[in-house]
C-alpha cells in the first residue's frame, strides 16, 4: 500500500494524494454481490430536501457486503481483493467451501489465497471472526457488533481498529478508535487485525471537482446568510458572527448535547478524549 503524488501540471495535480491501488486484484465486481442503488439527493420520500449540500456524483452500484460473519465453521478461500466506490476500506471476495460466495472488509495484510474461518473454533488470525469470548486480551479488532447476530456496526473505515483490553463478566471492555472505552457483550462477534487501506488518510482530493464527483455540493458558510436562515447571519458589512451556533441556535465547538439518561451511558467507561 502505498500513495501516488502527481507533478504540478495542472492547478488541481498539484496537491493531489491518491492511494496507489497496487492491493487491488479484480477491476470488475461479482456480479451476483451487486445491486443497484440509486441517489436522493438529500430529498426525503415527499420529494423536500432534508439533507443540504447532497447532489450529483458519480454512479455507483452497492456491493452487498457480509457483515454478520454469520457462516460458522464453513472454511473459505480469499479470491480477490477490490475497490469499493461506497466506502473508504477495500473489499475481499471469498469462496465458502460449500460453493457460496461473499465480500467482506479485506483487513490489512490479506493476500489472495489465504484460507479464513469465522466462528467460536476460528484461530484468533487476522482476518477470522470470532465471538469476543474467544478472542485473547490485547488483541485487534475491528467489525466489530453492538448486539449478537446484529452485524457489525463498528471500527468499519480504512485503517480503524479497536483493542479488546479486558473481560468483566458476560461483557468485554474495548477500547474505540475515537478514545471512548466502552463494554460490549462476549457473545458480539469482532474480526481480527486492522481494516485495510490505511494510506486513505494521506489522500487529498486537489480540487472542489473531486467532492462533486463524491456527491458532495458546496457549503454556504452561516455569516454570509440572512439573519432568517441561520443566527450567525445578516449585519452590515462583514461581521464575525458572534458566538458559534448551529442554524437551531445550539452552541457549537464544544456544547455537549448527549441526553444525560441515556440507556448506553451504563455501557460507556471513558469518554473520548477532545
Amino acid at each position: 500500500m502505498a500513495v501516488r503524488k502527481f507533478k504540478p501540471t495542472t492547478p488541481g495535480q498539484r496537491h493531489k494524494v491518491i492511494g496507489a491501488f497496487d492491493t487491488i486484484t479484480a477491476s470488475t465486481p461479482e456480479k451476483s454481490l451487486v445491486k443497484g442503488f440509486s441517489k436522493t439527493g438529500g430529498r426525503n420520500n415527499v420529494g423536500k430536501m432534508t439533507m443540504r449540500y447532497i447532489g450529483g456524483g458519480h454512479k455507483r452500484k452497492y456491493r452487498v457486503i457480509d457483515f454478520k460473519r454469520d457462516k460458522d465453521g464453513i472454511p473459505a478461500t480469499v479470491k480477490t481483493i477490490e475497490y469499493d466506490p461506497n466506502r473508504s476500506a477495500r473489499i475481499a471476495l471469498l469462496f465458502y467451501a460449500d460453493g457460496e460466495k461473499r465480500y467482506i472488509l479485506a483487513p490489512n495484510g490479506l493476500q489472495v489465497g489465504q484460507k479464513l474461518m469465522s466462528g467460536a473454533e476460528a484461530d484468533p488470525e487476522v482476518g477470522n471472526a470470532l465471538p469476543l469470548q474467544n478472542i485473547p486480551l490485547g488483541t485487534v479488532i475491528h467489525n466489530l457488533e453492538l448486539r449478537p447476530g446484529q452485524g457489525a456496526a463498528l471500527v468499519r473505515s480504512a485503517g480503524t481498529f479497536a483493542q479488546l483490553t479486558s473481560k468483566e463478566g458476560k461483557y468485554a471492555i474495548i477500547k474505540l478508535p475515537s478514545g471512548e472505552t466502552r463494554m460490549i457483550l462476549c457473545t458480539c462477534k469482532a474480526t481480527v487485525g486492522t481494516v485495510g487501506n490505511s494510506d486513505h488518510a494521506l489522500e487529498r482530493s486537489g480540487k472542489a471537482g473531486r467532492s462533486r464527483w463524491l456527491g458532495r455540493r458546496p457549503r454556504t458558510r452561516a455569516v454570509v446568510m440572512n439573519p432568517v436562515d441561520h443566527p450567525m447571519g445578516g449585519g452590515e458589512g462583514r461581521q464575525s458572527g458572534g458566538h458559534p451556533r448551529s442554524r437551531k441556535g445550539l452552541l457549537a465547538k464544544g456544547y455537549k448535547t448527549r441526553a444525560p439518561k441515556n440507556a448506553s451511558n451504563k455501557y460507556i467507561i471513558e469518554r473520548r478524549k477532545k
